[in-house]
């Protein structure tokens, strides 16, 4: 018997749970039209001593307009770099959620690098989006080389948490049988 398969889900289970949001949104995402998540995320450095990398991001997600369900997978733009990461990526959705029909685009601006460690960079981030009564950005972390998959893991909970309400929504509008 082969166990190889259970030590990748093993490997993919432990990266998914590596990464953090440290601070989500209490918001919903729209359900007809697209939704913008802000985040920041704040990557862990590669060696001890070195900087954290900070950058400030959104992603978008856009819903068809005409939902064929079951017929398109979802589109990822700007996510992930390079073959490396997609059998990881197929794992995940094959097991996390349906997102058929979506297209999510992320948009990272400029990274920064900060000397502090990653818990005292979202200590500072959650007292100046505090003091900015800003509730609409989240603080992601995430190991060094896996910001992308924080990225993910946040717009994956984001879409599963906004679904009975988009439900609710869709059958509000005659667009579900109740």
């Amino acid at each position: 018997m082969d166990f190889s398969s259970f030590d990748q889900e093993r490997r993919y289970r432990d990266l998914w749970q590596s990464v953090r949001i440290a601070r989500s949104v209490p918001y919903t995402l729209f359900t007809f039209g697209s939704s913008d998540l802000l985040y920041y995320l704040v990557v862990a450095a590669k060696n001890p001593n070195d900087p954290v990398h900070v950058s400030r991001g959104k992603v978008s997600i856009t819903r068809p307009l005409l939902v064929t369900p079951y017929n398109a997978p979802p589109e990822l733009r700007n996510f992930f770099e390079g073959e490396e990461s997609s059998g990881m990526i197929d794992f995940l959705m094959a097991r996390t959620a349906a997102f058929s029909n979506l297209r999510l685009e992320n948009q990272q601006q400029r990274e920064e690098l900060v000397s502090d460690s990653v818990e005292e960079v979202v200590a500072r981030l959650n007292r100046q989006l505090d003091d900015d009564d800003e509730d609409r950005v989240a603080i992601l972390t995430a190991p060094h080389a896996f910001g992308p998959l924080a990225i993910l893991k946040y717009t994956a909970e984001r879409i599963i948490q906004s679904t009975p309400g988009n439900i609710r929504e869709l059958r509000e509008h005659g667009f579900l049988p109740e």
